[in-house]
């Protein structure tokens, strides 16, 4: 974090908030710094968690929680934001259970082992991070040839544009990924470094 924009104290924060971080750290044995990052306007850390829960851990959908990841990696590797990729690409690797996908995804998507939907989504994701005003009906054609809905394709841009704000933040703050995410997904569970 640069010096204008400090990791928040968890001691000061809103019960609420306090309470979410500390089952994130229960669960994965270390606090993400985005938590801590965001905390110190807890009115938009509250809504910004809202919306990523609502994005990020939906039930229904064709889009798995592979997927969605998968978009995360390949836009914040676009919008250069570390934070995004190193803690996302190891949600990736977990969730694809592939050590090596996440690097792949984040440096040429296109020459990632991923199937040929996967790259159908990515390649409608990156549209929408690079150029969302000559999206067009040969993208939803695309993305339905593959089996997307309309409401799939929604998801898609959704995640696409709610990192993108993400990836921003992250960059301007100096958000620097927990040392944890660099190892997560790239071992068996039992192997200790």
């Amino acid at each position: 974090m640069t010096e204008h924009y400090p990791l928040a104290e968890l001691a000061g924060l809103p019960d609420d908030i306090r309470a979410r971080i500390l089952a994130v750290q229960e669960k994965a044995g270390f606090i993400p710094n985005v938590f801590l990052a965001l905390a110190r306007r807890p009115a938009e850390w509250r809504a910004f968690f809202a919306y990523h829960d609502a994005l990020m851990e939906k039930e229904e959908g064709h889009l798995s929680k592979g997927d969605r990841e998968m978009i995360v990696t390949a836009t914040s590797a676009a919008n250069r934001c570390l934070y995004c990729v190193v803690a996302h690409g190891a949600l990736l690797r977990i969730y694809e259970k592939k050590p090596l996908v996440a690097d792949q995804v984040a440096v040429n998507w296109r020459k990632a082992d991923i199937t040929p939907r996967q790259s159908a989504m990515l390649a409608f994701a990156m549209k929408v991070c690079d150029q969302s005003h000559a999206v067009d009906e040969a993208d939803f054609a695309a993305l339905h040839a593959h089996g997307f809905d309309d409401e799939d394709i929604w998801d898609i841009t959704a995640i696409t544009a709610f990192f993108g704000l993400s990836n921003r933040l992250a960059s301007v703050t100096g958000m620097q990924p927990n040392a944890e995410f660099f190892l997560l997904g790239r071992l068996p569970r039992d192997k200790k470094v």
